[in-house]
């Protein structure tokens, strides 16, 4: 350790009263003692006694005189008591968002945040949200994380405005995707397979697969962002959830509103199960199908038979009868091509014939005549039942031309038309109207010839026994869209099954009037799509034919002429004599019984479960366990004030919580409802996981742009307003370029120069809350623009459209960074004082803080990261920025007319920027003048208000004001005659398109600004026929001679009379022609309100400002490949290769070179070997070479004018102890070998 190290030491640690003892260079010790306000210090080989008295509690000079050997140093030291620095967290070049993001979840789990978030709010208002439940039987995709970060955002912000918002995450446990796993695991095609394992055996295997991949969820859920409980959730397989569904059923049992009937549905063989309608609308696909006619002979006429098209001939062994419209004309034609003659629709020949050559027209009948004619069947299977009055024509009015032949086959068991006509012409009975096929799907031993084939493969065998039979006489084919399973992906059938209904229909009318009780976003949807699914509501059958999911607790007799619906475990405990009763599943409780109160024996429960969308409609309820628990809770956050789905939903989960709220409580379920679009590929097809048409959510998007990119994405799409977004890797990185890292670049500005603002005050920076209108434009216009966005936040959030808020944030991001922290860049570095540079980093905190906190809902890790930096400086701030209210709109802030001024200036360098693109005009090359004409003073004011501001960001010298517009701009006019005809009437004179063309340049610049101008015109108004005639007499009598025979042609005689006339501007045509003389060899253009004009001149004074700027930029490149921080203490060196004009130019501008680059910079011949170097560059400024060379800051020596004093040997020591030295002043004075040596500024420097 060196004594210059010691003395460094020492005044970092120095404590009054304290003695220090350090070796020195393996010599004696050297005693350093403070007392009092003197430092003692002793060494009895070097050093002598000495003392110097220096003031602790400022800043003082203080000498102090060292022996060592034969040199005597006489070293001046600054005492500074530097106040504490604030810690910030150094923030990277380049930012990891993955990597901090991570970070961030760290931190919540470590301080329990959304816990914590909770029990702030406890005792604050409640905000209601409910979460439609998914199934865990699959991972997260995009619709899930759409519908997911839209709740969340939506709850973080009202949980950020003091409610409390209770977050329950929900589990669909029951239902189709949790069999058709099971099915698939063992290997199970048919219900008897199930029955032969034991449906507690198969009920087993689903419980223990219902939340496979809950973890994943949870794990995947957070890593979004979103904050919901999972500890506290819901699931409707617990018992209390079941009881609850069982209580809003019998809520529905006791109003009348469930039925048994039987009706065609909706089935899939894959699943053995009907399914609602609106879950037929969740898969069509466009598949191609068999398009077949086939024959129908008549009994009492052989040789004649009926034609039928059908797409399903697996249908044709089940037909019992054929359809007509008994308003269509039907033909009887005789095919010339195969000697057949055929009944049809005279409307659809086309179906059969492309030519008229191929047919003759035998007979035209009204179908109403064909009604009631019995024909021969195409199979013998239901022959037994033309006693009944099968195999005969009826007259039905769902018969339509538009395709087929006019003639429809009916197969009554697998069409919904067929079955009630069938059904009113006493064919069927309901209990059997032919359905020859079990619940997979297949032909059962009824159908002897197909039995145990599947439907859709019997369709090419039925076709070639029909063919052999002569009986197909067309085979086509037909491309057309079909419903499939949205779970098996299997075709669907229409199939006549008994089922249980609620009956919809019974309470449409206060459907439709409770859809009006709530708000939709967007509205579109809940007027449009939804209103009308509405108004056309069938009942809906809730019966599933299955075994895992709820009973239907419904108890009945053989006959089922006694039925009991029990609505709770201890009403189903009192009726049946059972008490325990801790599990309501099918294997649990099939086997109690009620006591019949008719004599009928025992009650048994009926077979089937709900429909697990029955559950979910019952969730506001259930995940209660209402009405049995939290009675009072319930009441308060019933309705929900917020739910948020995908548009599919409409005819899912939206529609069953409406119909269930409606049928038991009649209201609405929820107050505000937010419908998100579709999530397809990119490509705009469905998203498949077996395709892998689409990027991995999570490891091909989170895990490398990170969350809240693409959380932001995703809500500033056309998802949250309905409209489906074609998924993009490159939409979520473009947001991560154009808004967070510019964001991220702003805040990191911030931080940077508020370090560098105690490092050179000594002063720490504390933030404080900026509440009245700045001195500053520039500020004032910041915080402004701040309180408008804090309001239309409020408001549009309060209204729930995120639509409109996400552009506005990323617009005030975008304005933040490009605009204000642009223009204010100097004033952040402090070139304008110690004051202003507080008030400027304080305004910028406060605008960086207070958008932080309105972001945080929307891109919650960012903004906790922000956050996390910014608090240090905020005291007594709270663990996490999502425990800090939104903002308050604050109107005072507020300055109209700054914005309005911004906007202009804003304009002002937009238009000369583009000025400069085009003409191809280098924003780095100065341009001597730019100059804003216009009439309107206020216009110049706002120029000269901000004109620095446009000085700095157009690269002018000078920044000039005009009014005189008619120099740089001739405005013409030019009556529109036929506009002042009809407008002006007798006022649409000589005079006035005189007037017109005289107007003046301001008169035109008022017309065309106001619209209307007033001008004095003179209207020749023709004098009256008693007036003339006196006028000729006079004339007579003055010369009576010359009076002809025949009428005198006198002339009119008109009368001068002056108006007012008000011109206004659609009555002339304006045109605008620039001084081209005037504006020789610049830029213009004309704006709204003014001319810009660019003066381009390139003289000897722009052209070095150029070169300097061309200087500047190289440095700053080579600082930022060295990944130079701005707050890093380095010197600046260069050497150009001769003499030049770009020297020249350096040497000229060095001052404002210098105040840009704030480093300080010296030609090549100050630099010396105790110089620590950092890098080097080889650059080119305008085609001369240039060398540059950044070290770390230390003392410079011009070497030259050293040895003009000094030996080699003495410069190389001079400059081995003055580099030594810290706090060193414009002079040094030391003795070497009895010589004074004293140094100056042209000798050597200190770094400023």
């Amino acid at each position: 350790m060196d004594f210059f190290s010691v003395v460094t030491i020492f005044f970092v640690q120095f404590t009054i009263g304290m003695e220090i003892s350090l070796n020195f260079k393996n010599r004696n010790k050297i005693i350093f003692i403070i007392q009092q306000n003197t430092l003692f210090f002793y060494s009895q080989d070097y050093l002598s006694f000495c003392s110097n008295s220096f003031i602790f509690n400022g800043t003082s000079n203080s000498f102090l005189y060292f022996m060592l050997k034969n040199i005597q140093f006489k070293i001046n030291l600054t005492l500074k008591l530097m106040a504490h620095r604030t810690n910030f967290t150094q923030l990277p070049e380049k930012v990891d968002f993955v990597k901090e993001e991570e970070r961030i979840l760290k931190y919540w789990e470590q301080i329990r945040a959304f816990e914590r978030q909770l029990e702030l709010t406890k005792d604050k208002p409640r905000f209601t949200f409910y979460d439609g439940p998914p199934f865990a039987t699959g991972l997260p995709h995009y619709g899930h994380i759409c519908a997911g970060t839209i709740k969340d955002v939506v709850c973080r912000y009202w949980a950020q405005n003091d409610r409390y918002v209770e977050r329950r995450f929900g589990w669909d446990c029951h239902g189709l995707p949790v069999e058709f796993e099971i099915d698939k695991a063992l290997k199970i095609t048919h219900r008897n397979q199930v029955l032969e394992l034991g449906v507690d055996k198969y009920n087993a295997q689903c419980r223990a697969i219902v939340q496979k991949y809950a973890h994943e969820w949870r794990r995947i859920v957070g890593r979004t962002g979103r904050w919901i409980d999972f500890d506290n959730d819901y699931k409707t397989l617990d018992v209390g959830f079941m009881e609850s569904v069982w209580w809003v059923f019998k809520q529905m049992w006791d109003k009348g509103l469930v039925y048994r009937g039987s009706k065609v549905m909706p089935y899939s063989n894959g699943c053995s199960t009907v399914l609602s309608n609106f879950e037929t609308q969740q898969n069509y696909k466009e598949v191609w199908d068999p398009a077949i006619v086939v024959t129908f002979p008549l009994v009492d006429e052989p040789e004649t038979q009926f034609i039928a098209w059908t797409t399903t001939p697996w249908t044709l062994p089940s037909n019992l009868a054929l359809a007509v419209n008994p308003t269509f004309i039907y033909v009887k034609v005789h095919d010339k091509e195969r000697n057949q003659k055929y009944i049809l629709a005279k409307s659809r020949l086309v179906e059969l014939y492309d030519n008229q050559e191929k047919y003759e027209i035998l007979e035209e009948i009204q179908g109403d005549q064909l009604v009631g004619k019995s024909y021969v069947s195409l199979f013998p299977y239901y022959e037994e039942r033309r006693a009944q009055g099968c195999f005969r024509v009826l007259g039905a009015d769902f018969v339509t031309d538009d395709s087929g032949t006019g003639i429809v086959h009916c197969a009554p068991g697998f069409g919904d038309d067929d079955y009630k006509t069938c059904l009113k012409n006493g064919l069927i009975d309901p209990a059997d109207p032919g359905v020859p096929i079990d619940p997979s799907g297949k032909f059962t031993a009824k159908i002897l010839e197909f039995q145990g084939i599947y439907v859709k493969d019997a369709d090419k065998e039925i076709r070639k026994l029909l063919k052999n039979n002569g009986r197909l006489i067309k085979d086509d084919q037909i491309k057309h869209n079909y419903p499939f399973c949205w779970r098996s992906e299997t075709p669907l059938i229409y199939k006549a099954v008994s089922s249980w209904f609620v009956k919809v229909t019974a309470i449409k009318e206060q459907l439709v009037a409770n859809n009006l009780k709530s708000r939709w976003v967007p509205q579109a949807i809940q007027e449009g799509r939804f209103n009308n699914w509405l108004e056309n509501a069938q009942d809906w059958c809730i019966s599933r034919n299955r075994f895992w999911g709820n009973p239907i607790p419904i108890w009945v007799s053989d006959d089922y002429e006694e039925q009991v619906c029990i609505g709770s475990i201890e009403e189903l405990r009192q009726l049946s004599g059972v008490q325990d009763i801790t599990d309501l599943h099918k294997e649990f409780i099939d086997k109690i019984t009620i006591p019949s109160k008719q004599g009928k024996g025992v009650l048994r429960r009926i077979d089937e479960i709900f429909d697990c969308w029955f559950e979910s409609g019952s969730m506001p309820f259930a995940q209660q366990h209402y009405p049995f628990e939290r009675k009072e809770i319930f009441e308060e956050i019933f309705p929900a004030d917020f739910i948020a789905e995908g548009i599919d939903q409409t005819r899912g989960w939206f529609y069953t919580l409406n119909v269930v709220s409606t049928a038991v409580r009649n209201d609405s379920p929820y107050k505000n409802l937010i419908v998100n679009g579709l999530c397809l590929n990119a490509e705009g097809k469905k998203m498949s996981k077996s395709k892998r048409n689409y990027p991995d959510p999570e490891t091909q998007i989170i895990n490398v742009y990170g969350a809240d990119p693409m959380r932001l994405y995703l809500i500033n799409s056309g998802l949250v307003k309905a409209e489906n977004l074609n998924f993009k890797e490159a939409g979520v990185e473009e947001t991560v370029k154009n808004v967070f890292l510019p964001w991220y670049n702003a805040y990191k500005f911030l931080i940077q120069n508020v370090q560098r603002y105690e490092l050179e005050t000594g002063k720490q920076f504390v933030y404080s809350e900026v509440k009245q209108i700045q001195e500053n434009p520039m500020d004032r216009w910041g915080i402004s623009t701040l309180q408008n966005l804090i309001q239309f936040v409020r408001t549009e959030m309060e209204n729930y459209r995120l639509y409109t808020i996400t552009p506005r944030l990323i617009q005030f991001l975008d304005q933040f960074t490009n605009w204000y922290l642009r223009l204010n860049r100097l004033r952040f570095k402090g070139d304008f004082g110690v004051e202003d540079w507080y008030n400027s980093l304080n305004v910028l905190f406060d605008i960086t803080f207070k958008i932080t906190i309105l972001m945080s809902p929307y891109v919650p890790f960012i903004t906790e990261s922000i956050y996390q930096n910014l608090r240090k400086c905020i005291p007594a701030s709270p663990d996490s920025v999502h425990f800090i209210n939104i903002p308050q709109f604050n109107k005072d802030l507020v300055s109209a007319q700054t914005e309005k001024t911004v906007q202009l200036v804003q304009n002002v360098i937009e238009q000369a920027r583009i000025l400069r693109e085009k003409s191809k005009l280098s924003m780095k090359r100065p341009v001597l003048s730019v100059t804003v004409v216009s009439f309107e003073q206020e216009t110049l004011d706002a120029i000269l208000q901000l004109k620095q501001y446009i000085q700095d960001e157009v690269n002018t010298i000078e920044v000039k004001i005009s009014k005189d517009v008619q120099d740089y701009l001739q405005l013409k006019v030019d009556p529109i005659f036929s506009v002042l005809g009809a407008e002006q009437k007798e006022k649409n004179c000589k005079d006035l398109h005189n007037k017109i063309k005289a107007l003046t340049q301001a008169q035109i610049q008022e017309l065309q600004t106001k619209g209307s101008i007033k001008l004095n015109i003179v209207i020749q108004v023709e004098k009256k026929v008693e007036q003339q005639e006196e006028v000729e007499v006079q004339e007579e009598k003055a010369d009576p001679k010359g009076k002809k025979k025949g009428k005198k042609n006198v002339p009119k005689q008109f009368d001068e009379i002056p108006a007012e006339c008000e011109l206004l501007s659609k009555q002339v045509k304006f045109t605008e022609t620039f001084n081209a003389d005037k504006l020789k060899d610049q830029l213009y253009s004309k704006e709204e309100g003014y001319l810009l004009v660019i003066d381009t001149v390139l003289n000897e004074d722009i052209k070095n400002k150029w070169l300097a700027r061309e200087f500047t930029n190289r440095i700053q490149q080579l600082r930022k490949k060295l990944l130079l921080q701005q707050e890093d203490k380095v010197l600046i060196f260069y050497k150009f290769h001769k003499e030049s004009h770009v020297s020249k130019a350096v040497e000229i501008e060095f001052q404002s070179i210098q105040n840009s680059v704030k480093k300080p910079i010296f030609e090549l011949k100050w630099h010396n070997k105790y110089l620590q170097s950092i890098g080097e560059g080889q650059e080119n400024v305008d085609g001369e070479a240039l060398t540059l060379y950044i070290t770390k800051e230390g003392v410079v020596f011009n070497e030259e004018k050293l040895k003009e004093k000094y030996n080699e040997k003495e410069v190389k020591f001079i400059q081995e102890v003055v580099s030594r030295q810290s706090n060193l002043k414009e002079t040094f004075e030391f003795t070497l070998d009895g010589k004074l040596v004293v140094l100056t500024q042209e000798e050597y420097r200190l770094p400023k």
